[in-house]
């Protein structure tokens, strides 16, 4: 593989784009518009920058690594891309306009992946041209601190495709783990229903949010609690993910959280908003509740 196209140049989108481009591949970012990707560039520049001044790499790597990232204004430009990775929002039905839309320009013997967090990789195939070269490549939020990859392989993914994105991903630096092709996949499957409990707990009253987090923290020993990573991720976010596992298992143990629902409802959708459970405007984070 030498290039990498990249749907989506928001948090995941630009945050892949940087570690394939660090990585030493030529990467094209595309998102709604030619402005948007140019915005995540911006983004990608200033923690490249921050890295720069820490010491953690070269101005000559910073350098390297945004030169290899060009900004496209549609993906009728990623013909020539050996790997397409989907990084839109978590929603089945703009996954798969972006795969039959993206389909009438990819080679023959190029990849499509998605990095859905918890969408079966089957069922996204029936949009993409070949479903043999279709697969899951689930990244983690900040793509380049965090050191994982899930990788789905949906029913009809060649072994081929397999093997070509593991390796893509380890050239990244990333630890590849292998999940069947079930709602949540491994890790979203278990921290999801954890999150949605905690703020059941929070909505009943059984203790403040920052008790339930720092009781998280603390006593599970996990870097953040899980309100806070809940805001970090995106309430929007968490609630698909945990409606994907409620629809695709029917579990009534999955069902949302109301208060979350409430949150999502208000636009109050954590970090990326400015308000979430926190508040986030501010130069460190305020309890909204």
């Amino acid at each position: 593989m030498k290039i990498i196209g990249v749907i989506g140049a928001g948090q995941m989108g630009a945050g892949i784009a940087q570690v394939s481009a660090a990585a030493g591949y030529d990467v094209l970012l595309s998102d709604r518009d030619k402005p948007l990707a140019d915005k995540g560039v911006a983004g990608i520049a200033k923690i490249l920058a921050r890295s720069v001044e820490k010491e953690k790499i070269s101005t000559a790597d910073r350098d390297a690594t945004l030169a290899r990232i060009k900004t496209v204004g549609s993906t009728a430009d990623f013909g020539p891309c050996d790997l397409v990775i989907e990084a839109a929002t978590e929603r089945e039905e703009i996954k798969r306009a972006i795969f039959a839309e993206v389909g009438k320009v990819l080679r023959t013997d190029a990849i499509l992946a998605s990095n859905t967090s918890s969408i079966p990789i089957t069922r996204l195939a029936q949009a993409a041209p070949d479903a043999s070269r279709f697969i899951g490549v689930h990244f983690f939020n900040p793509v380049p601190v965090m050191g994982l990859i899930e990788l789905i392989r949906g029913l009809a993914t060649s072994d081929a495709t397999l093997a070509a994105v593991e390796a893509f991903g380890r050239k990244l630096g990333k630890e590849i783990v292998h999940a069947n092709d079930a709602p949540g996949f491994i890790v979203n499957r278990v921290l999801m229903p954890m999150i949605n409990e905690a703020i059941f707990a929070l909505g009943e009253g059984v203790a403040t949010m920052q008790d339930i987090d720092a009781g998280c923290r603390l006593g599970l020993n996990h870097p953040m609690g899980p309100i806070t990573l809940a805001d970090f991720i995106g309430l929007d976010t968490c609630l698909e993910i945990i409606r994907v596992l409620h629809s695709g298992t029917g579990d009534p143990k999955f069902r949302p959280a109301p208060l979350l629902v409430k949150y999502v409802e208000a636009g109050w959708t954590g970090k990326k908003s400015g308000r979430g459970f926190y508040d986030w405007t501010g130069p460190e984070p305020v309890p909204t509740r």
